[in-house]
């Protein structure tokens, strides 16, 4: 399996130049999945070190040999965790590419796409319990409602909350195609793809638990990163890109930013762009999947 095949990373130059590499700086990819931008930032490495941070058990087939690289199995909301055991306390940047990869999406075991039949499964990683078929057959009414209206920005998130409900009562849901025969009933006309995809990312986001675990990854990036050191977030819907833009505008997540007497904003990071990087119209012709991706940078101060 190729890192190609795996998947295409997405807007590679960009985020190398928001590391500002420091040749013999300490660097960590949260998102490691097909190598892709933690292979380049190997290149730009002279005495320092990459930490690659991943769950899926899959992305272990894209490790490069180099010994100025760590693979850590392990959820990014850890991130603070596992670089104490190998003995790091500051780094100079961190970069995550948010969301799945290309190789997650086109497996169809891995319950991810709407493309392909397969187990309503969705996680992230095999070490995880609940599957987006638990999510369907056990959860609550109000509890689906919320999670379609708000992981998925679903309009008719009620509707479809007790729908899914009633059906279950009839037959528990399994497979993706016996999922979406009842999405197809509630999707707006010619938008359908768009409505499955939205579903599915509802479901994703809660069986996964990304955005606590977003949360809780930003709040150590702050603890982990030297002054001056940068962050770099690439983000794939609205959801993550508000977080990732308000804990860099103000260093928490809700509420005005804070002053101190003079009136200087409170913050432990600053904003390296003005506004979010997108992908240039030659990779949006190149990679579907950066049309919808986001990149913010930021420098701790």
């Amino acid at each position: 399996m190729t890192d190609q095949v795996y998947h295409i990373p997405v807007m590679l130059h960009e985020c190398i130049d928001g590391l500002a590499i420091n040749p013999n700086g300490i660097y960590v990819d949260l998102t490691f999945g097909g190598g892709g931008h933690s292979k380049e930032i190997l290149k730009h490495l002279d005495k320092g070190h990459l930490y690659g941070f991943d769950q899926d058990a899959d992305a272990e087939a894209n490790i490069p040999q180099s010994d100025k690289f760590t693979f850590v199995a392990a959820n990014f909301r850890d991130l603070k965790r596992y670089l104490r055991l190998y003995g790091v306390t500051q780094v100079d940047g961190i970069l995550a590419d948010l969301g799945i990869s290309s190789h997650q999406i086109d497996e169809p075991g891995r319950g991810f796409s709407t493309r392909f039949d397969g187990d309503l499964d969705m996680r992230m990683s095999d070490a995880m319990s609940l599957t987006a078929k638990d999510v369907l057959n056990t959860y609550e009414e109000a509890r689906l409602h919320k999670i379609f209206g708000i992981y998925g920005e679903i309009k008719n998130a009620k509707t479809l909350a007790q729908a899914v409900v009633a059906q279950r009562a009839l037959t528990p849901f399994s497979t993706i195609e016996g999922f979406k025969s009842l999405l197809k009933k509630f999707a707006p006309r010619g938008k359908e793809f768009k409505y499955f995809a939205q579903v599915f990312q509802a479901l994703r986001i809660e069986v996964n638990d990304e955005m606590k675990a977003l949360e809780e990854m930003l709040l150590q990036t702050v603890e982990v990163l030297k002054p001056e050191g940068r962050l770099v977030i690439m983000s794939y819907h609205s959801l993550e890109d508000r977080l990732v833009k308000n804990f860099i505008a103000k260093g928490k997540f809700q509420g005005e930013v804070e002053k101190d007497f003079y009136g200087n904003l409170i913050r432990p990071l600053e904003p390296v762009t003005r506004k979010a990087v997108t992908a240039s119209a030659e990779e949006l012709v190149a990679n579907n999947r950066s049309r919808s991706a986001k990149l913010r940078i930021a420098k701790k101060l």
